[in-house]
C-alpha cells in the first residue's frame, strides 16, 4: 500500500471487473468457445487474463487478433456478448478480501457503489447472482450515461445517486482510465494493484492518489 490517506470520505466507489470481481475466467471462456467453434486450438484461459479489463476488445484481440477498427470486429463482438451472457456465472468470483472490506464499510456507515464500463445487459445478471451487491447504494453501468470512463459522467451519476459531492468520495479501480475518470470527477483515486492492470501497465504512472495490493488495505486509507 502506498500514497495518501483520505479524510472526510463519505462513500467509496469501485470499478467492477478486476476490482470487486474476478470475471476473467468467464470472459476468456466465451472467447475460447468461439475459437473452438471455428476449429482453432484453445489458448488457455490464462492467455486472456491480462486483457480482461478491455472487455470484448481485449478478448477478440487475443482470440483472433482482430481490433475494433477492423470490419470483422462488430460481428465477433456480438457473438462474444451472446456467449459471455450464457456463461457469465460459471466461474466469476468475488476477489478475496472484498466481502470483509464491504462489511467493514457498512460497519462504519459508509455507503459504497459500483461504476463500471460493463453494459447493464451483463451487470444486472451479476448483481442479481452475487449477494455482495445487495448492499450497494449505487450501481452505474457503461451504458447508464452517454459517456464511458475515462469520461467522468458515470462517476458523477453515482455521486448524484448518493447525494454526495465528488470530493466526498474515493474511486478504486484497476485501470488507468479509472484514475483519469476519478480525477476528472474531482475524487480521490486508488489503484487496485491486485487487478488485471493490463499488459505492460505502469500503474505508478497513472497518477493515482494511492494504491493497494489487497482490497482490505482500502480501509487503511480512510483516515
Amino acid at each position: 500500500m502506498s500514497g495518501a490517506v483520505f479524510h472526510g470520505i463519505r462513500a467509496v466507489l469501485f470499478d467492477l471487473d478486476g476490482t470487486l470481481i474476478d470475471s476473467a475466467p468467464d470472459l476468456g471462456a466465451a472467447a475460447e468457445q468461439m475459437r473452438l467453434a471455428r476449429g482453432l486450438q484453445p489458448l488457455g484461459l490464462a492467455a486472456y487474463r491480462a486483457y480482461a479489463g478491455m472487455g470484448a476488445r481485449g478478448m477478440m484481440g487475443v482470440a483472433f487478433g482482430v481490433a475494433p477498427d477492423q470490419p470483422a470486429f462488430a460481428a465477433l463482438r456480438e457473438e462474444f456478448f451472446d456467449r459471455y451472457e450464457a456463461c457469465i456465472h460459471h466461474r466469476t468470483q468475488v476477489f478475496e478480501g472484498v466481502l470483509p472490506l464491504i462489511e467493514a464499510l457498512q460497519a462504519r456507515s459508509l455507503p459504497w457503489g459500483v461504476v463500471t464500463n460493463k453494459y447493464e445487459r451483463f451487470t444486472r445478471l451479476i448483481a442479481a447472482r452475487l449477494p455482495l451487491f445487495a448492499t450497494s447504494s449505487a450501481f452505474v453501468s457503461g451504458d447508464t450515461t452517454a459517456h464511458m470512463k475515462p469520461h467522468p459522467a458515470s462517476l458523477l451519476e453515482a455521486c448524484g445517486r448518493l447525494q454526495l459531492a465528488p470530493s466526498d468520495c474515493i474511486y478504486v479501480g484497476d485501470d488507468e482510465r479509472d484514475m483519469l475518470a476519478g480525477r476528472s470527477a474531482g475524487m480521490g483515486t486508488v489503484a487496485a494493484l491486485y487487478g488485471y492492470l493490463g499488459v505492460d501497465a505502469n500503474a505508478q504512472g497513472w497518477g493515482a492518489d494511492a494504491s493497494v495490493e489487497h482490497p482490505m488495505q482500502c480501509l487503511d486509507l480512510l483516515g
